[in-house]
């Protein structure tokens, strides 16, 4: 199952994940934007289903859960992509609003730990379940305060609130990956790479299906693969 699936990177992991295979469940918040979104990659003789899942609503997570065991019992992949980015460009950090940290912390730290322990119990009855948790670069704390680093910038130090969310799901990656050292389950982080999307007005160096491609990577380890990392493109990078 792929969150906030049904546009940009998100879109491009399931097309990407199904065309290696696998079944994949798109799922994402707007209902009719799910299902078009489903429907159009079954047109191309992908193997995918919808499913509307909201992860800032505990009842949508909870509902998804109990379909999705309904459905098939088992979860094998979970791709944690799902993410905001409203804060404004430009801005100072003091000039960004609480409300506006709130809201960025929902979404992107609480909802994604909502539904990876919602979805955890059917990641158990896998037998190399893989949870794959949707970084950025901008969570690198190291990155951040290197003058040299790509992020010391303007730019992306006007975006503490994202970027403190993905310290924070980088920090859930280790932790998870940790309780779950001694079973089949690796979890880790990717960075996708600055990605053209609409969460950044189509800014960036790469196309989606590029941006897609370490999450895709990091859902189809076999069993000698990593746990507990943060990379981009089979590179380790610093927290």
């Amino acid at each position: 199952m792929v969150t906030g699936a049904n546009r940009g990177i998100g879109l491009e992991i399931t097309r990407q994940l199904a065309g290696k295979g696998v079944r994949v469940v798109l799922s994402g918040r707007d209902r009719t934007a799910v299902t078009e979104a489903a429907v159009g990659l079954r047109s191309t003789g992908l193997d995918v289903e919808g499913l509307q899942l909201d992860v800032t609503d505990s009842r949508s997570i909870a509902t998804a859960a109990a379909e999705l065991d309904t459905r098939y019992g088992r979860l094998d992949i979970l791709v944690n992509n799902a993410a905001i980015r409203i804060e404004e460009y430009g801005k100072q950090p003091s000039e960004q609003s609480l409300p506006e940290w709130r809201e960025t912390f929902d979404t992107n730290v609480f909802g994604l730990v909502e539904v990876t322990l919602a979805f955890l119990p059917m990641i158990r009855r896998s037998p190399a379940g893989r949870i794959v948790n949707v970084s950025s670069l901008l969570a690198s704390l190291t990155l951040h305060s290197d003058p040299g680093s790509y992020t010391y910038s303007p730019t992306f130090k006007s975006l503490p609130a994202y970027s403190a969310t993905k310290g924070a799901v980088n920090s859930w990656t280790v932790h998870l990956a940790y309780e779950l050292r001694d079973t089949p389950i690796k979890v880790n982080s990717a960075h996708p790479g600055y990605t053209r999307t609409g969460m950044n007005e189509g800014a960036g160096d790469l196309e989606p299906p590029a941006g897609a491609a370490t999450s895709v990577s990091l859902a189809l380890l076999d069993d000698h693969g990593p746990t507990g990392s943060y990379v981009h493109a089979g590179e380790v990078l610093p927290w």
